[in-house]
C-alpha cells in the first residue's frame, strides 16, 4: 500500500515549496506526448502526478508518480463529495491542480472547484482542433508556446541499460545490428499486416542483423508464440524502464501507431512509424530521428467507427513491405560506418 504522507505534504504551509498536482488518465502514447508539458510544470515547482503507476519509470526528475486509481479521484464523480473532509485534506497541500480528466462531468468539475478553492484548471483530454498535434495541445494547456521542435525525452535508468546489454548479449546479438519490431498496438485496426512485419524481419536477418520483437499486454491473446518469429528475441510485457532501455539499444525500430512507437522516438532510436487509419498530423511520434510512412489513401484518416468497420483496410494492406524495407535500407545506409549498438553488449543472464 502506498503512503499518502510520502506522496503529499501535510499542508501548504508545511510543504516548504509550491507544489502542483497533475491528474492525467492517458495510455502510453498519450503520456509520452504529454511529457513536454509535464516537464515544464515540474520546472516551475515540484509536481505530483496521478496517472498509471508504471509511468514512474518514464517521468521527469522531480515528478512523483502514484496511481490514478484511488478513492480521492473516484469520489470527485459523486454528487456532494466536494464537502468531504478527507478530500479537503488530500487536495489542500497543492498550490495548483491541473486535470485532464473529468472536464465533461458536472459533478467532477463542481467538486474539484470547491475542494481546490479555485486553484484547479480542467482541460478536455483531446483538443477540439484535429489539426493540432496532441503534444502541442498539452503544451498550450500549461501556457507554453507549441513547437514541433520540442520533443519528448525519456530519462534512461543506468541499471536498465546494463540489464538490456546483458540480455541482448546472452541472446547472441553482440556484434550485430539490431532491428526492434513492435507489431501490435492498442487497436488491431491500426496494425500493419503481420506477414509484412515478418518480411521486414527476414530481409533484416538475411543481411546479418538480429531482431528484437516487443509485445505488450494488448498482444498476449493474438500474437501466437515465440516460434512465429523464428530466431528473433521476443520480449513480452516488461516494465517500461527495461523496454525503454532495449529500444535505446536498437539500431532501427519499426512499429505501428502505438505507445511503443512514441517511446522509441523519445529514447532517440531511428524510428519508422506506420500510419493507416489514424491521423499523423495529430499523432505522429516526435523525435529527431522519426520517419512516418503512410499510403495517404483518400479515406484516411477516418473516424473510430469507420476504422473498426472498414472492409478493405487499404491504408495498411496497400502499404507494401518493399516500400518500408527500402526506407529501412536508406536509413541504414545513411548511418554509414557507425559502430552498431550491439557491439557494446556484455554477455550475461536475463529473463524475457
Amino acid at each position: 500500500m502506498e503512503s499518502q504522507l510520502e506522496f503529499i505534504p501535510k499542508s501548504r504551509a508545511e510543504a516548504g515549496a509550491e507544489t502542483t498536482l497533475v491528474i492525467f488518465p492517458g495510455a502510453l502514447g498519450d503520456f509520452v506526448c504529454f511529457l513536454p508539458a509535464l516537464e515544464r510544470l515540474a520546472r516551475r515547482r515540484s509536481a505530483a502526478l496521478l496517472a498509471r503507476s508504471e509511468y514512474a519509470d518514464l517521468a521527469p526528475a522531480g515528478v512523483y508518480v502514484r496511481s490514478l486509481q484511488r478513492r480521492e479521484i473516484s469520489r470527485l464523480f459523486v454528487l456532494g463529495a466536494g464537502r468531504e473532509k478527507t478530500l479537503e485534506r488530500f487536495f489542500d497541500p497543492y498550490e495548483s491542480i491541473y486535470s485532464w480528466t473529468g472536464s465533461e462531468q458536472e459533478d467532477f468539475r463542481r467538486n474539484l472547484k470547491l475542494l481546490s478553492g479555485g486553484r484547479a484548471k480542467l482541460f478536455p483530454f483531446r483538443p477540439s482542433d484535429p489539426r493540432l498535434h496532441i503534444a502541442d495541445y498539452y503544451l498550450s494547456c500549461v501556457g507554453e508556446e507549441p513547437s514541433g521542435e520540442i520533443f519528448p525525452t525519456i530519462p534512461l535508468r543506468p541499471n536498465a541499460i546494463v540489464w538490456g546489454r546483458r540480455c541482448l548479449g546472452e541472446c547472441g546479438l553482440q556484434n550485430r545490428r539490431i532491428l526492434g519490431l513492435a507489431p501490435g498496438s492498442g487497436s488491431t485496426e491500426k496494425n500493419w499486416p503481420m506477414e509484412f512485419f515478418r518480411q521486414a524481419q527476414r530481409w533484416w536477418e538475411e543481411g546479418g542483423g538480429g531482431t528484437v520483437v516487443i509485445l505488450g499486454p494488448a498482444e498476449e491473446g493474438w500474437q501466437g508464440n515465440r516460434r512465429d518469429w523464428g530466431s528473433a528475441v521476443v520480449i513480452r510485457s516488461l516494465e517500461l524502464a527495461k523496454v525503454a532501455a532495449l529500444l535505446s539499444l536498437c539500431d532501427l525500430y519499426l512499429g505501428n501507431d502505438s505507445g511503443l512507437t512514441h517511446l522509441a522516438a523519445a529514447v532517440g532510436v531511428e524510428t519508422v512509424a506506420l500510419f493507416g487509419p489514424t491521423d499523423q498530423t495529430q499523432w505522429a511520434p516526435r523525435g529527431k530521428r522519426v520517419s512516418v510512412v503512410s499510403r495517404n489513401t483518400e479515406c484516411s484518416p477516418c473516424a473510430g467507427s469507420a476504422m473498426k468497420g472498414c472492409p478493405h483496410r487499404r491504408c495498411l494492406t496497400a502499404l507494401r513491405p518493399d516500400v518500408v524495407i527500402g526506407l529501412l535500407q536508406h536509413l541504414l545506409e545513411r548511418r554509414g560506418a557507425e559502430v552498431p549498438q550491439a557491439k557494446l553488449l556484455d554477455k550475461g543472464r536475463c529473463r524475457h
